[in-house]
């Protein structure tokens, strides 16, 4: 697998997430942990997340007008739930008028 590029591609998707994709932060998280220690799933899930953004490049965000403009906020944690490490992941996502503007999910 050290023939297989893999630092390029997860770049390129660091950028997605934070540019325009909030929705795949998550995987890209994980699979960022492997830039050293790569295996054929991690490639796997890799190309899994490219063929994801393919198929759904024709989705957007809106934030159309509203007579009742609102905010909510949802967040949530995981207390160990990874089998290769003992942290915790919380995250937070706030939305106005149902629009993403604001959301992180982070390893403790």
């Amino acid at each position: 697998m050290k023939s297989v590029p893999y630092a390029p591609p997860i770049g390129s998707l660091i950028y997605a997430m934070v540019a325009t994709r909030p929705n795949i932060g998550h995987v890209v998280e994980v699979v960022s942990r492997f830039m050293h220690n790569l295996g054929r799933s991690h490639s796997n899930v890799v190309k899994s997340v490219f063929r994801y953004l393919v198929g759904t490049q024709d989705l957007r965000i809106l934030f159309g007008p509203n007579k009742n403009p609102s905010v909510f906020g949802y967040t949530d944690s995981d207390f160990s739930c990874y089998v290769d490490s003992p942290k915790s992941t919380i995250g937070y996502y706030f939305k106005f008028n149902n629009g993403a503007i604001s959301w992180k999910s982070k390893l403790q």
